[in-house]
């Protein structure tokens, strides 16, 4: 009997592990995937949002707000990447002013700090390469980006660290109440028992609420396509460029990332099936038309990537926080989409306040801080790379050219807490295969390298869990001719 089951590995599950990891609890957190961040948190804007869009009084404002504050913070103390670009809400229009102005009264309202109104001359000088109608913008001095893969991986981590039971490849086929108290769920792993149950499984959320509460809500899955641009563009603009917002959203944005890339999108489709992740030709090219309004010479012949997530907007249009009113013990974090990775800190240090008051739990006395992440060889001065290949030779055998990550990194990828058991796994970790080539050199050699940290079968390796396996069969007698040697290195060189 568990205290705490939390179903949902993103971001904003892990956070609330994280948070409820201070106290002397037994939790468990439930992913169905093979690692964490494999839903929405691997596939957004990565955007830290200022909060002048969320409609004054709700809990999205309440939340965006809050999380902002503290943001940064607490990316320097998880060591992630975070920066405080700023963000530009563009018109291209003169009848847009007036949105402007009403975005700029809800931020206000809603307590954004660093909110102003910029004539085209003001636009301009701050980001030269704005299209050519644009006519002024709401700067947002508090927005920012971020790596929010990178998060989740960090706060599940310190999660572990501090005695939470990650359960990966665990997905909860059905949940009931005990007659005795508590829940009861049924998952691929078997059954679990547990007092209270957290709710934060993304799309799938209501499907969990529905089975126990009349208060009954529905998730509507909403899919966004985007476009990655090579890192050759990372400085083509300063602050994350936004259109006027709609209905569906925030509408086409063009942004850098902390990685150096350029992303653009999303698109906003709602769907049928809350799995279907496909990028389409025409939404892909609805986004170059739109987008190229921010952006009119967008560099098509440098696109890297493509790809969609799937956000979980609720029927109601606001996110759906706290115990059901029905159910003592079903805590809920339903309906999290844009902001809510800006959000997340305040979703989790609010809610895991809520489950450890209805538990009558205690802080620990000893609390473990985030598992130091190795420097990244790419990062290091001349110097240090010499330093740190004198202490580990692992540091001078590059594996991923584009991004320039060391076999070290990858191995210490693998063995971290919360470590990688996937190709995609190491990617979201260390980078390797999200370059220019996509993969094309270091694949081979990152698969060796999982199949003796892990000691298996390159046969048995995956993409991303389940039955993505990356090779099928052996052509030969040995390893090498299936494309991996014992030193790591690709056979066809």
């Amino acid at each position: 009997m568990y205290d705490v089951c939390i179903v949902g590995g993103g971001v904003i599950g892990c956070a609330i592990a994280r948070e409820l990891a201070r106290c002397e609890l037994s939790i468990a957190l439930l992913e169905k995937h093979s690692d964490v961040a494999e839903g929405t948190s691997k596939a957004n804007s990565a955007i830290v949002h200022a909060g002048y869009d969320a409609r004054p009084g709700t809990v999205k404002a309440r939340t965006n707000i809050a999380g902002n504050a503290v943001f940064e913070a607490w990316c320097r103390e998880l060591d992630v990447p975070f920066r405080r670009n700023t963000s530009l809400v563009v018109t291209f229009n003169t009848e847009g002013i007036f949105g402007l102005r009403e975005l700029l009264e809800r931020g206000r309202k809603n307590g954004v700090p660093g909110l102003h109104l910029l004539s085209q001359t003001e636009l301009r000088a701050r980001e030269p390469n704005i299209g050519p109608s644009a006519c002024g913008a709401l700067l947002a001095e508090t927005g920012g980006i971020c790596c929010p893969y990178e998060l989740t991986i960090a706060l599940a981590a310190q999660a572990v660290q501090n005695g939470v039971d990650l359960k990966l490849n665990c997905q909860v086929t059905s949940v009931r109440k005990n007659p005795a108290g508590g829940f009861l769920l049924q998952t691929s792993q078997g059954p679990l028992n547990c007092r209270t149950l957290v709710n934060a499984a993304g799309v799938h959320a209501d499907g969990i609420n529905n089975q126990l509460s009349e208060n009954r809500f529905r998730i509507i899955p909403r899919r966004g396509e985007y476009w990655m641009v090579d890192k050759a563009f990372g400085s083509a603009f300063s602050a994350t460029i936004f259109q006027l917002p709609t209905a569906m959203g925030k509408g086409i944005l063009v942004t850098p990332t902390v990685e150096g890339t350029v992303i653009l999108g999303p698109t906003a489709e709602d769907i049928d099936n809350k799995e279907d992740t496909r990028t389409t030709a025409a939404k892909l090219e609805e986004i170059l038309r739109v987008a190229s309004l921010s952006w009119a010479q967008i560099p098509r012949k440098n696109f890297i990537t493509a790809f969609a997530g799937v956000r979980a907007h609720p029927e109601h249009n606001d996110f759906i926080l706290g115990e059901a009113p029905d159910v003592p013990g079903l805590f809920n974090a339903a309906g999290v989409e844009s902001p809510g990775l800006t959000a997340a800190p305040a979703i989790a240090g609010e809610l895991a306040g809520l489950v450890a008051a209805r538990l009558g739990a205690r802080n620990k006395a000893e609390y473990q801080p985030p598992w130091p992440a190795p420097k990244h060889f790419r990062s290091m001065s001349d110097s240090e790379r010499q330093a740190a290949i004198a202490e580990n030779p692992e540091y001078g055998r590059i594996i991923c050219r584009c991004e320039q990550i060391s076999e070290a990194e990858i191995r210490a990828a693998i063995r971290r807490p919360v470590g990688a058991t996937t190709l995609d796994g190491v990617k979201r970790r260390t980078r390797a295969g999200m370059g220019r080539c996509q993969g094309g050199f270091c694949t081979p050699r990152v698969l060796h390298i999982l199949s003796e940290e892990l000691d298996v079968s390159p046969l048995e390796l995956t993409k991303s869990g389940g039955l993505s396996k990356i090779l099928t069969g052996r052509v030969g007698e040995s390893e090498a001719d299936i494309g991996i040697t014992q030193n790591g290195g690709s056979s066809h060189g």
